[in-house]
């Protein structure tokens, strides 16, 4: 905004107009008038004589920070002494042509805002050739050039422009391409002082320019322009002029920036003419260059104040708006101060009469009081910790980093629960019901759970324990925690261990580190509140190492009975017992876990579920579950034994029964949709049927009721309205008509309340037919390829994931001639089965030189061994005895009986060794309709120790040597 310079500025720029360079400014009145003199000389100006008067000299400071200096001028008296003293003193410096005679300047382009005459501004000449014709433009008596303000780019937003940018685009314009940026009327400029690049220019008279003379630097001819003719004493003249005086004087008033620059230079104001103080307005005003070019083209006087008068107004309306937001920020920051003090006053206040403690106090109090009821149980180390915490927080300031920290690690060691325990539940039957309710099978965990029971019962305490469950993903070992704190009415925290690789996580951090926090098991003390919990640990197997320490060796001591009744937290650094604590550990595979920690746990192992138990799991828990969150009626749908069966065995066969859920929540969510279409295609034939309803009953009812009145009564009959008109009085015969009416609404609402409650849709049926329009095409297929076996194959049964399966080993002569044994084996073998296979090749050979010592076949046939499927990676030793059957069988060109299945690891010597996974094994053999199984003679215990529905309909061999097996393989035909 521009705005007449203050002593402040003047002092500021006294370095760039030193008295060399600008002449002293004489001033035109002796004496310094106040500023009601000036705004009253400002309203004379119009009746002053315009020929009289001194010279006046303006500052403006625009918002783009360039600086202007305004002389406004007003011829003096002409007499020649006068007029030597005013040349002697005149800020413009004496030439010996006059002003008008310049008719070709030098062009300088101005681009922040236009210069008006009678002020000076301060202008930066980049171009050293323009400069260097400045300077000697000086040397010559002529120091005037023509000021001409610089049009917008038309390709790019000026507002978006910086600055800097701006002025660079200026220094880059030269000849032809300045000319054409540059606004037809401009200023002519007298170049009072040149340092440096910096030029200042006084403005003099308005110019237009006419033609271009030369490019570098750029020249140009002009035609001084002069006022309109004007009459002063017009009444609209008058008037705009001075309301442009008085808008000024209500500026002056609001805006203290401008009544100070007003007063400063008071003593340079002489008289004014109209059109300097249409100029002098322009010029002081925040209006933009657009609209101060606007005024500075006017010719015309009484036009040019009515710009003029349109700029000072809206400056008054932005000097009324700044005033009202620097009042309201006042207020606003009055009123807080007070507040603030008023509170401080207030606390001090209550603090002095007792009625309110500081924080300290406060925080103090809530920790003993927290403490208080705990004292009794409390270790007395931990009591010592707490007292010694809480007489420090009393001398450490609040502000303090280490307040912080003590009252953080008070928090935590008052919240723990020392000493509390829960009430142990020692009802051994009661807490057989709530497992069985809670999980079907599952009979080796409950056992150990009733066990724990029945020991806390004898010995009248609570005891801890580590268990870890170990089985397949899906067979509840997470959700049978849950069920045995119920059963035990302990609380229940769990946390994963799964990729775990930070030792802080189970040991805490130290106080010294910002952030710092306990261990999973004091925030587990804290959440559940008692100090008898039963603690899951999750994934225990999958615990990771990092850089950070290893965690499974930070677990020692928490899951050592020996070690943790004095578990030392790094964060709490006060022993804590946890011997009461039952811990509870899941892991998929034993063998991931460390030794060291394995040996701490019991391990307790869940194969998996039947056929059977998954059929009762599916029917009683999976089932009544799904249907009750997808919002579905037992009689709205029907899903057969048939289905479930398909659905387990050709779709979810492995050990868990997460699959299981997975697919039966699919089958109902498509019941759900299938149930919700029908019912969209229901209700609209409802709902318009309810509304003719009433008028074709009407009509129904009265043609039966008439047809009736002239029968006689009869029974049995089969229409419903004669049900109704047998509650009719005995002479019903005359049949009045607001019975018939009553009997009318009586139908109606039997008819729609019948309607609505049988509005319900089709009973939605799956079976097996329809099994796979809800889960798609069956994953899995009949594991049995042969019906009888061929010569060369031989099933054997294995362990996998998915709970246990039934393979083939097959064999195949490639190629007979002297000396050409060999063995190639193929299916993605392991080394354990690739040795397993030559160890049987070795065998065969050996047991058929015995028997048959003329057969000459492992010498001379080159044998292919193929173990299906090619795509599943295999090994393990467990199918050795099933390989010697199949080489043994392609050697005496005799197959096997075909419900025959083995498993077994074989020697060098024939004897046979036990193997794992007895029960996945026998599972699995019987979903292949295997009724002949082999095992070795010490899989007799596992065996034993199967469900009886598990060994129902088998004829199970155990054996130690292979002999044994041969003769159980090949001896069907002689029996």
């Amino acid at each position: 905004m521009l705005k007449l310079i203050s002593s402040s500025c003047v002092r500021s720029r006294a370095h760039h107009l030193s008295p060399s360079s600008i002449p002293a400014l004489r001033p035109a009145i002796d004496s310094t008038p106040p500023l009601l003199n000036v705004l009253s000389s400002l309203r004379r100006l119009s009746f002053r004589n315009p020929n009289l008067g001194g010279r006046v000299f303006f500052c403006s400071d625009s918002n783009d920070g360039s600086d202007q200096v305004v002389e406004a001028q007003v011829k003096a008296a002409e007499s020649s002494a006068d007029e030597a003293d005013s040349r002697a003193a005149s800020a413009i410096v004496p030439t010996s042509p006059r002003p008008e005679d310049y008719l070709t300047v030098l062009a300088l382009p101005l681009p922040h805002r236009p210069l008006f005459p009678g002020f000076y501004m301060p202008i930066y000449v980049k171009d050293p050739k323009l400069l260097a014709a400045l300077h000697e433009s000086r040397k010559r008596q002529a120091p005037y050039a023509g000021a001409f303000l610089l049009k917008d780019e038309q390709e790019a937003d000026s507002s978006m422009a910086s600055g800097s940018e701006t002025e660079k685009s200026v220094y880059d314009l030269k000849g032809k391409e300045l000319f054409n940026r540059l606004h037809e009327v401009g200023t002519l400029a007298q170049i009072s002082s040149i340092a440096g690049d910096q030029v200042i220019l006084i403005g003099h008279r308005r110019l237009r320019i006419t033609e271009m003379v030369s490019e570098d630097p750029l020249t140009v001819k002009v035609d001084h322009l002069k006022d309109k003719p004007y009459d002063k004493d017009d009444d609209m003249i008058k008037a705009t002029s001075f309301e442009v005086i008085s808008t000024l004087r209500d500026v002056l008033k609001t805006s203290s920036l401008w009544r100070d620059h007003v007063q400063t230079y008071t003593k340079h104001i002489g008289d004014f003419t109209l059109p300097r103080l249409a100029d002098f307005g322009a010029a002081i005003s925040g209006a933009n260059k657009l609209q101060c070019q606007q005024v500075l083209e006017e010719l015309d006087v009484y036009k040019r104040l009515k710009l003029t008068l349109e700029l000072v107004k809206k400056e008054m309306e932005i000097s009324k708006i700044q005033e009202s937001i620097a009042k309201a920020i006042e207020e606003k920051i009055s009123g807080e101060q007070r507040r603030y003090l008023l509170n401080e006053q207030l606390k001090a206040i209550k603090k002095e009469l007792g009625l309110e403690t500081d924080d300290k106090t406060a925080l103090t109090g809530k920790f003993r009081e927290r403490i208080e009821p705990k004292r009794d149980k409390c270790p007395p180390h931990v009591l010592q910790v707490i007292d010694e915490e809480l007489t420090k927080l009393q001398l450490l300031e609040a502000s303090s980093s280490e307040f912080s920290v003590t009252r953080n690690y008070l928090d935590w060691l008052t919240a723990l629960p020392w000493g509390e325990y829960s009430d142990e539940n020692f009802d051994v039957i009661g807490a057989q019901k709530i497992l069985d309710d809670d999980h079907y099978g599952l009979s080796d965990v409950k056992e150990r759970i009733l066990e724990f029971i029945a020991v806390g019962k004898l010995r009248g305490t609570s005891q801890g324990k580590i268990i870890c469950l170990s089985g397949p993903p899906g067979v509840g070992k997470t959700s049978i925690g849950r069920s045995i704190a119920r059963a035990l009415n302990r609380k229940f925290f769990r946390f994963s261990v799964g990729g775990l690789a930070d030792v802080a996580e189970i040991k805490g951090h130290r106080r010294t580190y910002i952030g710092a926090m306990p261990g999973k098991m004091v925030q587990c003390l804290k959440n559940v509140g008692t100090a008898n919990p039963l603690v899951l640990i999750d994934e225990i197997d999958k615990l990771g190492r990092g850089h950070a320490g290893d965690p499974a060796s930070a677990l020692l001591e928490l899951l050592d009975p020996e070690q943790n009744a004095n578990f030392l937290d790094h964060y709490l650094d006060v022993p804590i017992d946890l011997s009461k604590v039952l811990f509870v550990c899941t892991a998929n595979v034993v063998e991931m876990i460390p030794n060291p920690l394995l040996d701490r746990m019991e391990v307790v192992a869940i194969a998996g579920y039947i056929t059977d138990e998954k059929m009762h799991i599916a029917r009683d828990y999976l089932e009544k579950t799904t249907r009750e969150a997808c919002g579905i009626k037992p009689e709205q749908v029907e899903v057969t034994d048939a289905a479930l069966l398909a659905l387990i065995e050709n779709y979810c066969r492995e050990a868990g029964v997460r699959n299981l859920q997975k697919h039966i929540e699919k089958i109902y969510r498509k019941i759900a949709l299938q149930l919700v279409r029908q019912g969209a295609t229901i209700e609209p034939p409802l709902a318009d049927a309810q509304d003719i309803e009433p008028k074709e009953a009407k009509v129904d009812f009265q043609d039966r009721l008439g047809e009736n009145c002239g029968q006689e009564k009869t029974s049995g009959t089969s229409i419903e309205v004669d049900k109704e008109q047998t509650e009719l009085p005995a002479d019903h015969s005359e049949c009045p008509a607001n019975q018939a009416a009553d009997l009318e609404d009586k139908k109606e609402s039997e008819k729609d309340r019948e309607s609505e409650s049988t509005m319900t849709v089709q009973k939605v049926l799956v079976d097996k037919s329809n099994l796979a329009d809800f889960v798609g095409k069956p994953v899995f297929h009949a594991e049995r390829i042969y019906d009888q076996t061929p010569i060369g194959v031989v099933m054997g049964l294995a362990w996998t994931s998915m709970g246990g399966s039934t393979l083939y080993i097959e064999t195949t002569r490639v190629e007979e001639g002297e000396g050409k044994g060999a063995l190639h084996l193929t299916g993605q073998l392991g080394d354990v089965m690739k040795e397993s296979a030559q160890i049987a090749h070795t065998v065969a050979r050996g047991i058929i030189a015995e028997r048959e010592p003329e057969n000459s076949f492992f010498a001379n046939a080159k044998l292919h061994l193929h173990v299906p499927a090619g795509s599943t990676p295999k090994d393990g030793p467990s199918a050795g005895c099933t390989m010697i059957t199949s080489l043994l069988s392609l050697a005496m060109k005799k197959p096997v009986r075909k419900d025959l299945a083995m498993t077994g690891e074989v020697t060098l010597t024939g004897k046979i060794l036990p193997i794992g996974g007895v029960k996945e094994k026998t599972i699995a053999a019987r979903r292949s309709e295997v009724k002949t199984i082999v095992f070795p003679s010490a899989n007799r215990r596992d065996y034993d120790e199967l469900a009886p529905n598990v060994k129902e309909g088998l004829d199970v061999h155990f054996v130690d040597d292979y002999m044994q097996i041969f003769d159980l393989a090949f001896g069907h035909e002689q029996s």
